[in-house]
């Protein structure tokens, strides 16, 4: 299944290298670094770039 992962900047937790995520999909898989201050509530914080993840993930 075809994923991608969003991780806010401002989250206040550790951002391990993104490699290290993809290891455990084994389907397609992107990682996204959100930035401006965006912590662990992203619908509400960067709703585009949530919005933007939903309906990209289908082309992966």
């Amino acid at each position: 299944m075809p994923t991608i992962t969003l991780e806010g900047d401002a989250n206040g937790a550790a951002h391990p290298d993104p490699a290290a995520y993809a290891k455990k999909f084994t389907g397609k898989y992107q990682h996204r670094n959100i930035t401006g201050g965006i912590g662990h509530n992203l619908p509400q914080e960067a709703p585009k770039a949530f919005a933007d993840a939903i309906i990209d993930v289908v082309r992966l």
